[in-house]
């Protein structure tokens, strides 16, 4: 750790982790967080060099809002299973056939996706995004189960593209095992990710993102709580409510991928400068137009 702390300040770089990394990864993070609130930060310090601990999209998204830095990512290999369900050509084509509807992108897809998209969302503002898209007939990716929430929030109707697509960890959690974990802690209050399946959504006292998650525990009276999404998320709480009991919706709940970094690996992508994210300029250029449209929303929700 040591190591890394003082390549930090020699290189002038800060090192960015999402919820969902390694407890130590987070540990040595400037700045721990939800995909977005991640590139934000990145975009309020004078850092030259930005180490994104994450998955491949997050890390794109970073070097879209910040195209003056340096952008690393510890392990080439991290990449997201869902991103990848949505290929541009797959957008382009949803395009074509939809010709009168208007397309929103979770923030969890790949740049050159967001390029032919009209808006990009998060999962703490898919509702709000929809809402504000000038169209009743929406195509929405790359998670289903998201659509279906901004669906049920928003009343417009949208089409998921494509169709089944899922993040592979917030599939493993199921309602059955939800309330088995309420009846054996009835004190506890069950918080949900809307990745997971709406069934579990049904046995949930609240249902957000990560970052919402994390908010709802500061401020809940509550001191237990169940919670569904990845694990990584409960080293965080732990920190911050070391009085209040965390219990996982799924034990096995880890994205195999966002723990491919490692310390070493951080270390040697920073000493080296290595696995820079490097995007076509187009893309950029065409992904950051939708990105944006999201934050003119947030700052008027402030």
């Amino acid at each position: 750790m040591y190591r890394i702390q003082k390549l930090k300040v020699e290189k002038k770089a800060i090192i960015l982790a999402h919820n969902y990394q390694r407890p130590e990864i987070q540990d040595i993070a400037d700045f721990v967080g939800d995909s977005l609130e991640l590139s934000l930060y990145a975009t309020q310090t004078d850092a030259k060099i930005i180490v994104f601990c994450g998955v491949n999209f997050m890390a794109e998204t970073a070097s879209i809002l910040n195209p003056d830095k340096t952008v690393l990512i510890p392990d080439v290999n991290a990449l997201c299973p869902m991103a990848s369900m949505l290929p541009a050509d797959l957008v382009r084509l949803y395009r074509r056939k939809y010709p009168k509807a208007k397309v929103v992108l979770y923030i969890n897809s790949l740049a050159e996706a967001k390029a032919h998209c009209d808006a990009v969302c998060t999962s703490a503002n898919a509702a709000e995004v929809v809402s504000r898209v000038d169209s009743e007939l929406i195509l929405f990716g790359p998670d289903a189960n998201l659509a279906r929430y901004a669906q049920v929030k928003s009343n417009k109707e949208i089409i998921p593209i494509p169709q089944y697509s899922f993040c592979p960890v917030h599939k493993l959690f199921n309602k059955s095992d939800v309330i088995r974990l309420k009846r054996e802690h009835r004190d506890a209050m069950v918080l949900a990710h809307p990745e997971c399946d709406p069934s579990v959504w049904e046995v949930a006292d609240f249902v957000g993102s990560t970052s919402r998650m994390y908010r709802e525990v500061l401020i809940s009276k509550a001191d237990k709580f169940i919670i569904a999404t990845e694990k990584g998320l409960l080293h965080r709480l732990k920190k911050d409510r070391g009085d209040a009991v965390f219990i996982p919706a799924y034990d096995e709940a880890i994205c195999v991928n966002m723990r491919l970094h490692t310390l070493e690996k951080v270390y040697l992508c920073l000493r080296d400068e290595k696995y820079k994210i490097k995007l076509p300029p187009k893309i950029t250029s065409m992904a950051r137009e939708p990105i944006e449209f999201m934050l003119k929303i947030r700052e008027t929700q402030k």
